[in-house]
């Protein structure tokens, strides 16, 4: 059976959370700063999708072939996909001050509740070295121990660089949509949101059950990275052409200079007087201009370029699946597990 929300929280509240206090206490810290330390965590991590996390217990039980998973194999899943949780919080905590952005998961963003300010970035700092803290209680014992270490300073890595691309492409303050092409958007995908969002929390299941072997996890990442790309195009689809009542936010890419799919597809089909208008109207900070460049996409029937790139896309992902050689331990089902979730979502 599939992990649940409540399941999931209680191994952070039960188990993550006291443990890192205890670690915190050893070090004879103020009384004020271990109350930061739990409110950083809480606030920060919990009340997502734990779409990362969650994915870690329930991979490792398909890979394991199992209906259910023990209490101590679940607990090690679990942790894990926490560990997946706090590299989110790390990152959204810092993306929201690089963005000047005003509220997280219906609560103002964490550098600008009362008292925190910067002091928002050490936190972020936190987050993420609670994840070592974690892997060296739990995994040091065995023999991937390293293999996680690594997986995750390599993948923070890459996530950190496609940040990098982002920021130095798309600054709110200084549009040129000469800075946009593809080239750069599916790098920014790639290293900003599929290796982390898609290719992490698979790649710890493999390493849980013993079957991440370098053909395998090659495999795996050319499935899922893939499928990452397609996911946040579709991201970037439904913030322009999603409900707002069903996505649960209201898109802000066009106004935000985001240097995002359909911005880029419209570059490559505009004649120099629509060029014009999306130049004088893009990334700026008004709805009527926002309307001009959306009225736009209409014209140049952007959705319908959409669905074409959909369609190539579950095709092209559904033939990678089905070249998995299944002998080694990888199944296709938990490959194609992730793309029915995604294929045609509209949320």
């Amino acid at each position: 059976m599939a992990t649940t929300r409540a399941q999931f929280e209680e191994v952070f509240t039960n188990v993550i959370v006291p443990d890192l206090i205890a670690e915190i206490k050893k070090t004879e810290i103020s009384e004020n700063a271990i109350q930061w330390l739990e409110r950083n965590f809480l606030h920060n991590t919990l009340g997502g999708k734990y779409n990362r996390g969650m994915t870690v217990p329930d991979t490792y039980r398909l890979l394991a072939g199992k209906e259910t998973l023990s209490l101590a194999e679940y607990k090690l899943s679990a942790i894990l996909g926490w560990c997946t949780e706090l590299l989110q919080a790390m990152f959204l905590v810092a993306d929201d001050i690089m963005d000047s952005s005003k509220t997280r998961r219906g609560s103002p963003c964490w550098y600008l509740m009362e008292g925190v300010g910067t002091i928002a970035i050490n936190d972020s700092f936190l987050l993420e070295s609670a994840i070592y803290v974690l892997l060296k209680k739990y995994f040091k014992g065995t023999d991937y121990y390293i293999d996680l270490v690594e997986l995750f300073h390599d993948v923070t890595w890459k996530t950190e660089l496609g940040q990098l691309v982002d920021l130095l492409t798309s600054p709110e303050n200084s549009i040129d949509l000469n800075r946009f092409n593809y080239d750069k958007y599916y790098f920014i995908v790639r290293y900003k949101t599929a290796f982390y969002s898609f290719y992490l929390p698979v790649a710890l299941a493999m390493h849980q059950a013993g079957i991440a072997t370098p053909d395998n996890l090659t495999r795996a990442r050319d499935v899922l990275v893939p499928l990452g790309e397609y996911f946040q195009v579709q991201d970037d689809y439904l913030d322009c052409y999603g409900n707002p009542d069903y996505i649960g936010k209201i898109g802000t890419d066009i106004m935000d200079n985001k240097c995002g799919w359909l911005v880029n597809k419209a570059l490559e089909i505009v004649t120099p007087e629509q060029r014009k208008l999306l130049e004088d109207n893009y990334g700026q900070k008004n709805a009527a201009a926002e309307k001009r460049v959306k009225d736009l996409y209409l014209e140049l029937k952007l959705e319908d370029h959409y669905r074409r790139y959909e369609a190539e896309s579950i095709a092209m992902v559904k033939g990678l699946i089905d070249g998995v050689d299944e002998s080694q331990g990888l199944k296709r089902s938990v490959l194609e597990g992730f793309l029915n979730k995604i294929a045609g979502r509209d949320k």
